[in-house]
């Protein structure tokens, strides 16, 4: 069989349902007719004015609109980079709260002051869906009319000299790979999700990453949606240095927007892609999205919805340069913007953005720079505009146990530092408080700072 062909059957074999089969075929021929993904910069032009969150009129609590909507959480990912075997979304938070924890309480207390029906659906990997079941069991007042979760995709890693599928026995789990978050459409069809929602009078559906827990359904931009009646809305925000890499919002010349990623620019196109003065919005990754456009849509490709693929070059194994090089074929979800006639995005505050991908991210959250709210929300604490910018050494802070073991006796006050920067072995102690703009540096040798030592710059 040629690699098409193998790969069809391998996922057939393996129970990978026909959307998702039907996906990574228009894929792999894409692939195969010389379709790199790359968004050319001399293609599209930088978006200059969209709709800014602090101008939408005060919706109040609409319920009329609350009860046909439903949250939507990507909850696949293990937290892999900070050395995590279980779903990510069952990490210690904020105030003894797991990531789950955080999340349905921000859901309960919008049903409980606006009395809808507010489902929560969170879209697992095979990976974390049994742990985070298990999980959520604690919360029985969740249970509604549809299904908790449903279970993503996953495609073939192909071996990138012959565009195979790869055989890799010592290890078979590492001959597949998650489709990106771009798999949300195919899954949601695939699992029956999206047909359940719709026969129960869900049209509006609120989407983000688990990790990121300032994004949460906003009764403002949901009426706004559904009063503008666009099929799909991309949450945006300025871009800062900070976030040159991320991917960005674009127009095609014909008017369309578009996502780039990374992953689709030349490298001659790098300068102007990391440019946060032509390019000035990131996606957040917090999307609002019509599910009845969804299925039309859906029903009029055929059940695939086209998404701009994303060719990821990696190893077999992540861990091993030295395994044979793979194409992981993937999408993003932001990605659906280019292919909903009439899609818009919003300009949204950063605190609508505070996702945890590194230890980094996870000392500043669980600080004093954040309080959670009785609504459970997770905001910048008062006087705040900016999380502070932590940069810890990786080599001794990168994977979660190294990290706790540093920080035993909790995180150090951060609610007046603008800046830290450790470099070295360093363990800090209770009541720790580190102002302004400081740097630790124990590169000769381990270093202990004491209990209630205030640090300053």
């Amino acid at each position: 069989m040629d690699g098409l062909s193998a790969s069809l059957e391998k996922m057939r074999t393996a129970g990978v349902p026909q959307t998702a089969i039907d996906t990574f075929g228009n894929y792999y021929e894409r692939l195969r007719g010389g379709d790199t993904g790359v968004l050319r910069e001399d293609e599209i032009d930088p978006v200059e004015r969209i709709p800014d969150f602090d101008e939408l009129p005060d919706a109040g609590q609409d319920s009329a609109v609350l009860e046909r909507a439903v949250v939507i959480k990507l909850n696949g990912g293990l937290g892999t980079s900070m050395g995590l075997t279980s779903a990510k979304s069952l990490l210690e938070i904020k105030d003894g709260l797991t990531f789950l924890d955080v999340i349905v309480r921000q859901v309960l207390a919008i049903r409980k002051v606006a009395g809808p029906r507010l489902p929560l659906v969170l879209m697992n990997s095979f990976a974390t869906h049994d742990d985070t079941l298990a999980a959520i069991e604690r919360y029985p007042e969740l249970a509604g009319d549809v299904p908790l979760a449903f279970v993503q995709n996953r495609f073939p890693k192909l071996l990138a000299d012959q565009l195979t599928p790869v055989s890799w026995p010592a290890n078979p789990s590492h001959e597949w790979a998650p489709p990106g978050h771009g798999d949300l459409y195919a899954a949601i069809v695939a699992s029956g999700m999206l047909d359940s929602l719709l026969e129960r009078g869900y049209r509006y559906a609120f989407v983000s990453n688990s990790d990121n827990l300032g994004a949460t359904l906003e009764p403002r931009i949901l009426s706004w949606f559904a009063e503008l009646g666009a099929p799909f809305v991309m949450e945006v925000a300025d871009r800062t240095a900070a976030d040159r890499k991320g991917g960005h919002l674009a127009r095609r010349r014909d008017g369309q927007l578009v996502l780039r990623e990374s992953a689709q620019t030349r490298e001659e196109d790098t300068e102007a892609f990391q440019d946060v003065t032509r390019h000035r919005y990131f996606n957040t990754n917090n999307l609002w999205l019509d599910l009845r456009a969804l299925d039309e849509l859906l029903a009029r490709r055929g059940g695939v919805l086209g998404l701009p693929m994303i060719v990821n070059r990696k190893t077999v194994d992540p861990a091993d340069r030295s395994t044979p090089a793979v194409i992981q074929l993937e999408a993003a979800m932001g990605a659906a913007i280019s292919v909903f006639e009439g899609s818009a995005a919003l300009r949204v505050p950063k605190r609508r953005f505070a996702p945890v991908k590194t230890t980094d991210d996870l000392l500043v959250v669980r600080s004093d720079a954040y309080a959670l709210a009785e609504d459970a929300t997770v905001e910048l604490a008062p006087g705040r505009r900016e999380a502070p910018v932590v940069e810890l050494d990786p080599e001794f802070f990168k994977l979660l146990a190294d990290f706790e073991s540093r920080f035993r006796a909790g995180p150090p006050s951060l609610v007046d530092c603008e800046r830290l920067r450790v470099r070295g072995d360093v363990t800090f102690g209770r009541g720790v408080m580190i102002r302004g703009d400081v740097a630790i540096d124990a590169a000769g040798g381990a270093r202990r700072i004491e209990d209630g030592a205030v640090l300053c710059g």
